[in-house]
């Protein structure tokens, strides 16, 4: 099967395991749950499988997960590779010295943390999430990764929302996504 072809197939088993959920977490938004595509054994295989392939499991040491979703999507591609996984967590999570950023949500403010030695200095990090939505979270999480001494070797995302700004936030840095909607 070519490349294209396990693009193409990821993205339609990432659609089809989508539900949408009107006016959640508030009136006039649509959420997009992936819960149904973690609870899929055999498709969370492949969805994990397919960002490892896409990555290269040499290409980075350690993965870096975003708070909550993304906690596990990065456990399970660390377990996957034999690498170690490390959270970026909502402040006040982390119980050791942090690097801390704050960010603008649509709705106000948020802040994540990371410990000041999660990572080795120059140690490659793969960070990844559920949904690119904004980017607000996204960037806050590159730029922390750095500020405790990883160097950013991707970032993976399940479902990017093309209607929000979030790609072009995190321009020129590379986005992958697995569908785009």
């Amino acid at each position: 099967m070519s490349k294209g072809a396990c693009v193409a197939d990821l993205a339609e088993l990432v659609a089809s395991h989508i539900v949408d959920v009107p006016d959640f977490p508030k009136p006039g938004i649509l959420f997009k749950d992936l819960t149904p595509l973690f609870a899929d054994g055999p498709v969370f295989r492949e969805v994990i499988d397919g960002i490892v392939a896409y990555h290269g499991a040499g290409s980075f040491d350690v993965v870096a997960g975003i708070e909550a979703r993304g906690f596990v999507l990065a456990a399970a591609i660390a377990y996957a590779t034999g690498l170690g996984v490390v959270p970026v967590r909502k402040a006040g999570k982390l119980p050791r010295e942090t690097h801390r950023a704050s960010y603008e949500l649509e709705y106000g403010e948020a802040a994540l943390e990371v410990h000041t030695d999660a990572f080795k200095p120059g140690e490659r990090v793969l960070v990844v999430d559920d949904v690119l939505a904004t980017g607000g979270t996204a960037a806050t999480t590159l730029d922390l990764v750095e500020r405790a001494g990883g160097t950013v070797a991707g970032f993976t995302v399940l479902l990017e929302l093309s209607f929000l700004p979030g790609r072009d936030r995190l321009a020129p840095r590379e986005v992958h996504a697995l569908l785009t909607v």
